[in-house]
């Protein structure tokens, strides 16, 4: 059990904050314990926190998963918890060049990460609750063959950036300020290198779009919108970066009987009246096939009851929920000519007339001999419905 505080608490906002609320409570909160201001013991935690809070509740799809399941959300293996939610890059610096500007004299070097996909998985209603392996294609960008990624033609290199020489950069002063301003290099963009002579097969890019085949273990008790994050089965990067990784979200198809209400499964069962009034043992299906059970006399329409462990299972942990049948009387729109006479009988049984009460003498009688309780007229109604 993760004893993580929570998100909305770290950054002191709402469940219903808006997307700018977040942001400006991040904004605030990251200058105030940025280590390099704040010299605290607690600073570089509290700053890391605040950081990890905001790389969830600023993403719609992990906000979501957030507020549904917390920190033991099926994020599967990262999802929106844990790691560095910036890539490594200093999130404060990304504050004050949004506030004044420029890229603070770094250009960008390096190999950079390719781009993360995403990826709607449709299941049927058994394959969530049972879990399934399932092979997904879908497109991404691949390092190129042919270049292996460098863009540059086979047997040639790139060479280095005459405008920059090489650093990535471009260096201006100012006449009237004396003040040198650095901006990424805009013929090499930040990378020191360019093509002379383009691969012909990815035309100097270094990556190409293709096919790709990925196995999925959908785990048992999966839901709706909850996400997989696969590490590295993303976009490959430019110049033999590495690859994004892919969120596979699920969808889960409806089913004609059941329904999940969390970890339970609901079924509504159709009995007769006759079934309903008597009793009977009747026929539950369940993902799992049909359970034989016993409906006591006089069950009420909308009773419901439990078969234990026969919902979905528990997504963490061992056990599972439970499969709550409700209890449905239907009542006929049509009857045969003999259904019908016994329903008047038995409607009579339960209504009996003033003059069916009333002897030749004006007296009171007991009834007129045909009780609720007659066996051989309940019989009768088994028979005529069928049972």
């Amino acid at each position: 059990m993760t004893n993580k505080r929570d998100y909305y608490e770290v950054l002191g906002v709402a469940r219903d904050a808006s997307p700018d609320d977040i942001r400006k409570a991040y904004r605030n909160l990251a200058r105030k314990f940025h280590p390099d201001v704040n010299k605290e013991a607690d600073a570089e935690t509290r700053f890391k926190e605040i950081n990890e809070a905001n790389s969830t509740l600023s993403d719609p799809e992990k906000r979501a998963v957030y507020d549904r399941f917390g920190h033991n959300g099926p994020s599967m293996g990262g999802g929106y918890g844990g790691g560095d939610p910036f890539g490594g890059e200093d999130p404060f610096a990304t504050i004050f060049e949004s506030f004044f500007g420029g890229s603070g004299g770094r250009a960008s070097r390096g190999p950079q990460r390719g781009a993360d996909l995403k990826y709607t998985l449709r299941l049927t209603f058994a394959e969530a609750v049972f879990g399934a392996e399932k092979e997904i294609e879908y497109r991404r960008l691949e390092a190129c063959g042919s270049c292996r990624g460098s863009g540059a033609q086979a047997g040639t290199e790139p060479v280095r950036c005459t405008r920059c020489g090489g650093s990535g950069e471009v260096r201006q002063r100012s006449a009237i300020f004396n003040m040198v301003t650095v901006a990424t290099c805009d013929v090499c963009r930040g990378e020191g290198t360019v093509i002379a002579i383009p691969c012909r097969d990815c035309r100097g890019e270094g990556r190409v779009r293709q096919p790709h085949k990925l196995t999925i273990n959908v785990p048992a008790g999966i839901d709706t919108q909850a996400q997989i994050r696969m590490t590295g089965e993303g976009e490959a990067g430019p110049r033999g970066g590495p690859n994004g990784n892919l969120y596979v979200v699920f969808e889960i198809q409806a089913h004609e009987f059941f329904r999940r209400q969390d970890n339970d499964i609901i079924l509504e069962l159709p009995i007769n009246v006759a079934q309903a009034a008597l009793g009977a043992d009747v026929q539950v299906p369940t993902l799992e096939g049909m359970d034989t059970v016993r409906i006591n006399a006089g069950i009420q329409n909308g009773t419901t009851f439990r078969l234990r462990n026969k919902g979905v299972p528990f997504l963490r942990g061992n056990g599972r929920g439970d499969q709550v049948v409700v209890t449905k009387v239907v009542i006929p729109d049509t009857l045969t000519a003999e259904q019908k006479i016994l329903f008047e009988a038995l409607a009579h049984t339960f209504n009996p007339t003033l003059k069916s009460q009333m002897g030749p003498d004006g007296q009171p009688t007991e009834g007129d001999g045909m009780s609720p309780h007659d066996e051989g007229f309940f019989d009768r109604i088994k028979s005529a419905l069928g049972l």
